[in-house]
């Protein structure tokens, strides 16, 4: 009775603290408390709860047999938008706290909203070598099902939360994509509710126009149902190399040829500062040397980027072997390096053994409790951003960053990037290879003002042909996006599918221009 007694105690001089400070108090200035003490335990809750109802589903085999009933029914809401007048536009039921984009989607509220509740695996064929997937599933879904039977997704993006559908309609990259390119280039078909209400299947070669336009268009196109993607053979763990590596050119010219060497199945980079880095590179193995072996994931391990800098700090190189759905998710604990300035102590041994094992709390949560003033605050203090450059403007990209922001550390992914139709492809004919930047801290350059700022390194981005990843917040103004984005095919599918009354467009629902 004595703990019961204790944590009774406890929440209620908590309580009453929040009532003499105030709640907006409390959640700007002390919010590791809110944190630790709710949001913690919920996210916890949140997890057991979807992973054993998703492990009984794929079990009873439900999933496959309720879907057409699912889909018949989102038909269903479409219709009767059409029957009553079509007065606003239509976005999905999902409340924007749960994506997990840091944007705040206001046009939920003036929209109509669609409920789609598909968020189930619904069939693995290792013949074909397909997985096939409601939009709703997440990436931890897919890798608690598929490394437990031996195969994985070529493309397998980082954060255990993401989902299908928004990796689709956004975009998703991971250290194999120098291999595979982006996670809309592993998929191999596409099913959607049009704004009419019909169901359509596309696929390279069936409705191509329509499946190469769906990546990036943010919804506006027409309801993913599911998706069809390729899946391949999985082994226990990575070898994974480190390599510390100091000057920044000698970090572009090491990270460009670790990239261009397809031998290397994951390559990953992590700049410290301006000429500091650490270079992974991993393959897939299904042997290991017990003495390097690194079970990262366990919740009492120091958080992945922390353990990689001590590589540059002891100026040492290293080898290990991590299980393979540990190193998909390494940055999964310590949402990359976000957690640090939520709960300062995060990575201190003592947290990690007594608390560890309820992290990370959930983004969506985060979002859902941050409240007005902490998100304005973020929003001029905090930047969140992944810029993707050819590889050839690495040096020149991060001299930019260096100056017009100032963050780090900085995740360096690499990914070929095919010329195919659609929103993002290559200025020329051929493949080329790219390389994501992603910033995500506090900027310390003097003087920063978020949309001057931001401004200036999308002009940078769109000198370079290179593309900003949309779940971050965007300061483009129309001509500058479609200058970015190539809206040739997308125009053309929107005013053919009668899109133009029944979604807002891609830059209208995610430009801060456009919103405000």
């Amino acid at each position: 009775m004595e703990p019961a007694v204790s944590l009774a105690v406890c929440a209620l001089l908590f309580l009453l603290w929040v009532r003499v400070k105030g709640l907006e108090f409390v959640l700007i200035h002390q919010r590791w408390v809110f944190v630790c003490l709710f949001l913690l335990p919920l996210s916890l809750i949140f997890d057991i709860y979807y992973s054993v109802r998703a492990w009984v589903v794929f079990k009873l085999s439900s999933a496959p047999r309720l879907h057409e009933q699912r889909v018949r029914d989102i038909q269903k809401q479409v219709r009767e938008w059409k029957e009553q007048g079509s007065k606003t536009f239509m976005c999905t039921g999902r409340p924007g706290w749960l994506t997990v984009s840091l944007r705040v989607g206001k046009y939920k509220k003036t929209h109509k909203n669609i409920m789609i509740n598909l968020m189930d695996i619904l069939e693995v064929d290792t013949k074909k070598q397909i997985v096939r997937v409601e939009p709703l599933v997440s990436m931890g879904q897919v890798t608690a099902l598929l490394t437990s039977i031996g195969w994985t997704l070529p493309v397998l993006p980082e954060l255990d939360d993401l989902t299908v559908g928004g990796l689709i309609m956004g975009t998703g990259i991971e250290s194999s994509s120098h291999k595979y390119g982006l996670f809309q280039h592993i998929c191999t078909a596409y099913e959607l509710v049009l704004a009419d209400g019909s169901f359509v299947r596309c696929t390279p070669s069936e409705n191509s126009d329509l499946f190469y336009a769906v990546p990036w268009s943010c919804g506006t196109l027409g309801f993913l149902v599911a998706a069809e993607i390729r899946i391949v053979p999985a082994k226990k763990y990575v070898k994974l190399r480190f390599e510390p590596v100091r000057g920044l050119e000698t970090i572009c010219e090491k990270f460009t040829r670790e990239s261009q060497r397809l031998e290397n199945h994951f390559v990953e980079g992590l700049l410290y500062s301006l000429d500091e880095a650490v270079i992974m590179t991993g393959v897939m193995t299904d042997e290991a040397e017990p003495s390097k072996l690194n079970s990262i994931g366990n919740y009492y391990k120091p958080w992945f980027f922390k353990h990689v800098e001590n590589y540059l700090k002891t100026n040492r190189e290293g080898l290990e072997y991590i299980p393979l759905r540990h190193y998909y998710h390494r940055h999964t604990r310590s949402i990359f390096w976000e957690l640090q300035d939520i709960i300062p102590f995060g990575n201190n041994p003592i947290f990690r053994y007594l608390f560890g094992w309820m992290v990370p709390p959930k983004i969506s949560l985060l979002k859902l409790t941050q409240g007005e003033t902490l998100r304005k605050l973020y929003e001029q203090h905090h930047v969140v951003q992944d810029m993707l450059v050819p590889m050839k403007c690495l040096r020149q990209a991060l001299l930019t960053f260096h100056n017009d922001i100032h963050v780090y550390p900085i995740w360096l992914c690499p990914f070929i990037l095919p010329s195919q139709p659609g929103l993002v492809h290559p200025k020329g004919d051929e493949a080329e290879l790219y390389v994501d930047i992603g910033a995500y801290g506090e900027p310390r350059v003097k003087h920063f003002e978020a949309r001057s700022c931001m401004r200036q390194l999308e002009k940078f981005v769109r000198s370079v042909h290179g593309f900003q990843m949309l779940y971050a917040d965007c300061y483009m103004n129309r001509e500058e996006f479609w200058e970015m984005f190539d809206g040739s095919l997308y125009h053309k599918l929107r005013k053919q599918l009668g899109c133009q009354d029944a979604f807002p467009e891609v830059y209208d629902k995610i430009c801060k221009a456009a919103r405000h």
